[in-house]
């Protein structure tokens, strides 16, 4: 069996589960290849970096003016085209093929020509969307039946002249169905949601995104003594990128009546900017030096905090139950799948009920094995046997 993995990154989120099922297939015999388009250089011959920073920018310059995401960077598609050639994949595992690297055209016309078995992790929803990563926000359902007249053309990937949502949504139509394609989500919502686009007439499996539990587990922390808040409760909030979906501001309303002899604010991975216009008493750090300092933190924290307005399957909810700490989530995507306390599930934007929690709840953290790197890589090795043997 010979797999090829393709995503936006070699890191972050999706990044890493590319990169964790690679180094596994590896380990047991698998002939294993992943591809990139934005990040670091490739290190050896089963690793392609398509390597066109400059293709990256008119993409996105194409973008802004035409709102056809997708629609770019032709000629290092066609570079990475031949090379998948030269290896001639059994299975090819897409993640994220948006984020200004790849001609969706060119990839899925290659798929169909080659006919060539599929398997599609949707980590958002842009698949079956004429524009947008996410809807929830506006509470669209034009994606159901056909885009037109978008309402969030400045949400990723941003288009500041033309609206093409229709075009874009009976291309990707046209382009992604009709084809050998096994669908996975990282949670039950997104599967709910998927079911009732055009992607619903391909099978659709839930895969939760895993973590490292070797590393993500209660560990010894100096954290509270470093920042001299040893007699404080610290209410932690996580985020690779603190965009307006991810509800920064919320921690600032919850900040402004919270008792703050009892509790403290730790938000992390903020911005030089966002950390300058936070309030002084909320502790913003805008990186960890590593993973290790970030389970420090968690593993210090009384209750983990995820305001998110609009996401799919967050992993930061899961590094903190692993952690020993307890999660409060809004009621959006699939965050609240793996809290166990349904009061600790609340609606967004509801700063008062958070607090109200904190004063009421005695938090409870049951662990489940689903959470861990070692299902999630087994689940994705059953499914590429299945593929491989219903040729």
């Amino acid at each position: 069996m010979k797999v090829l993995q393709i995503n936006t990154f070699s890191y972050k989120a999706a990044g890493n589960i590319m990169m964790n099922l690679h180094k596994a297939m590896l380990e047991q015999g698998i002939d294993s290849y992943v591809a990139w388009g934005r990040g670091r250089k490739a290190e050896n011959n089963h690793e392609y970096y398509m390597n066109d920073d400059f293709g990256i920018k008119l993409h996105g310059i194409y973008t802004r003016i035409t709102d056809k995401h997708g629609f770019g960077s032709g000629s290092s598609t066609k570079k990475l085209l031949s090379w998948i050639d030269s290896i001639n994949p059994d299975i090819i595992h897409l993640h994220c093929i948006h984020g200004y690297y790849i001609n969706i055209e060119l990839l899925f016309n290659y798929i169909r020509e080659k006919n060539k078995k599929v398997i599609w992790t949707q980590h958002d929803c842009w698949a079956f969307t004429g524009h947008c990563a996410y809807f929830d926000a506006v509470g669209c359902e034009k994606w159901k039946n056909g885009c037109s007249n978008c309402e969030q053309l400045n949400t990723y990937p941003a288009s500041k002249v033309l609206d093409n949502s229709e075009w874009n949504w009976k291309k990707k139509r046209d382009l992604f169905t009709g084809l050998d394609i096994n669908v996975v989500t990282p949670c039950k919502w997104l599967a709910d949601i998927m079911s009732n686009s055009f992607l619903g007439e391909y099978p659709i499996k839930v895969i939760y995104n895993g973590i490292d539990t070797n590393v993500f587990k209660p560990t010894q922390s100096d954290f509270k003594a470093k920042y001299g808040i040893e007699e404080k409760k610290i209410i932690l909030g996580v985020a690779g990128e603190w965009s307006e979906r991810k509800g920064l501001r919320d921690f600032v309303k919850l900040n402004e009546i919270i008792n703050k002899d009892e509790y403290v604010i730790v938000v992390v991975g903020v911005t030089d900017k966002q950390l300058k216009e936070l309030p002084s008493d909320i502790i913003a750090i805008t990186r960890t030096e590593n993973v290790y300092e970030l389970v420090e933190i968690y593993s210090a924290t009384y209750v983990y905090f995820n305001p998110t307005y609009e996401d799919n399957f967050p992993t930061t909810n899961l590094e903190a139950l692993a952690c020993g700490t307890p999660v409060i989530t809004y009621n959006t995507g699939g965050s609240p799948e793996f809290i166990d306390d349904s009061k600790c599930v609340i609606e967004k934007g509801n700063i008062e009920s958070v607090r109200n929690i904190l004063r009421g709840t005695k938090f409870q953290i049951t662990k489940s094995d689903n959470i861990s790197n070692i299902y999630m890589i087994r689940s994705y090795l059953d499914l590429y046997a299945k593929c491989v043997k219903n040729e």
